[in-house]
């Protein structure tokens, strides 16, 4: 190869790099946002436990049901085109909920719930618009792989960009637990949302001229008779395949204990341990982050030096045993006010997410295993979709568990909803790849 040829290949490996970065950075911030970074503001301004669980149930349906109006980004327009306007709504209702916060309710006395206050008009806006932003974030998601696929068609290229994909998406998850929640505490909610938005906008401006342009393909509305007429079959195919029963209750209950301890993992932190914005940044960003980040990678050298049906067994018993570490921490309820009982806290919720992410990579490899080579794609999308479906409903219902048992038992409870996985796993049929390892 020449010398300009080799210089022209590395300046579009480093453009391409460089949109994969921000690309997938910019798919994890709108979900942190909704999912975490609303969920400490909501019980700062004193939401009652009971509804902070169904909002969380409305705010995390529009991931598991994201699969239903997905052919929709294959129908109309371009991938490209669904990525950037997705984006600037992004941008848009980020900056309407930093206006509709500044607006809000004050902040409620530590650890007390105020009655009443959804029936506020600005909070049942606030509300509004996360309910939004979940629906565009979910479909925001949906654009980028499409877009990803289509812009990397090389499948070779496609998966040697995994790992950047990955980390860019922990660091936006990182950014907004650390960075956003740690200046909701030095400043201002408002502030904090402000920063989203601003974060937002300066990805969607490096989008506009960053992101390449594919080729035109032909996306018009009379294909959406074969496009459903194609999810049909892919959906049936998934759903008649053998042991199909067993592998869905898998799915569902495979990572239930963890999305059942996690539901209420804020208003506990917050209010029943007294955990400030500014420590919560570094405990459930810097320390939680990396620590999920370092069990998802255990997992994934365990199953590939042992396989998956050797490695599974171990994987699930570590990440649903160290449940019990919670039910301790809420039995013991450290103080969060001295070095020792902060330090404790931050040790168990790291601990726990070591624990947490060594399912991560399990649930990933079955799924991807029990797609037929035909319908991978969609097969993949409905797998990861029902999987979180059981965690979605406990949400709606997690408030007044907690209300009528209180944390530990909710936290023994959890450790209970892990058990049916584990029956499964006795009659689970498990692919092995052709030369995996034994």
């Amino acid at each position: 190869m020449s010398e300009p040829a080799r210089e022209s290949a590395a300046a579009t490996s480093f453009r391409t790099n460089l949109w994969v970065s921000t690309a997938y950075f910019a798919e994890g911030m709108p979900y942190a946002l909704v999912r975490f970074l609303a969920g400490v503001y909501l019980t700062d301004i004193g939401i009652a436990l009971p509804t902070l669980g169904r909002i969380n149930f409305w705010l995390s349906l529009p991931w598991n049901l994201k699969f239903l109006w997905a052919p929709a980004v294959d129908i109309y327009a371009t991938r490209r085109r669904w990525f950037l306007a997705l984006q600037f709504g992004l941008v848009l209702s980020a900056l309407a909920l930093a206006a509709g916060v500044a607006f809000g309710p004050p902040l409620a006395p530590a650890g007390v719930a105020v009655a009443g206050l959804t029936q506020s008009p600005a909070v049942r806006a606030i509300l509004a618009l996360l309910v939004v932003m979940a629906a565009l974030s979910a479909t925001h998601d949906v654009a980028i792989d499409a877009f990803y696929m289509e812009a990397i068609p090389d499948p070779a290229v496609a998966a040697g960009l995994t790992g950047i994909r990955n980390v860019a998406y922990r660091l936006a998850v990182l950014f907004v637990k650390s960075g956003l929640v740690w200046l909701a505490g030095y400043a201002a909610w408002t502030w904090s949302f402000v920063g989203g938005a601003l974060a937002l906008l300066i990805l969607w401006s490096l989008h506009l001229f960053l992101l390449p342009i594919p080729p035109e393909r032909p996306v018009v509305a009379s294909n959406m008779g074969a496009a459903l007429s194609g999810f049909r079959q892919a959906f049936g195919t998934f759903v008649r395949q053998p042991q199909a029963a067993l592998i869905l209750l898998f799915l569902v209950t495979y990572k239930l204990g963890d999305e059942v301890m996690f539901s209420v993992n804020t208003p506990f932190l917050k209010r029943d341990l007294g955990v400030g914005n500014e420590d919560l940044s570094w405990i459930a960003g810097i320390v939680g982050t990396w620590a999920s980040i370092g069990g998802s990678l255990l997992s994934a050298w365990a199953i590939r030096h042992w396989g998956w049906r050797k490695a599974v067994w171990p994987l699930t018993l570590g990440m649903n045993v160290n449940i019990l570490a919670y039910v301790w921490l809420a039995w013991a309820h450290p103080d969060p006010h001295t070095a020792s009982g902060l330090a404790t806290i931050a040790v168990v919720h790291a601990y726990e997410q070591i624990a947490a992410g060594l399912g991560n990579a399990v649930l990933v490899v079955y799924i991807m295993r029990i797609c037929d080579v035909r319908f991978k794609a969609a097969h993949y999308a409905i797998g990861s979709a029902i999987a979180p479906l059981g965690g979605t409903l406990f949400n709606y219902v997690s408030g007044d568990i907690v209300v009528k048992m209180g944390y530990a038992n909710m936290y023994l409870l959890a450790f209970v909803c892990a058990i049916p996985a584990m029956i499964c796993l006795r009659w689970l049929p498990m692919y092995e790849p052709e030369g995996a390892a034994r």
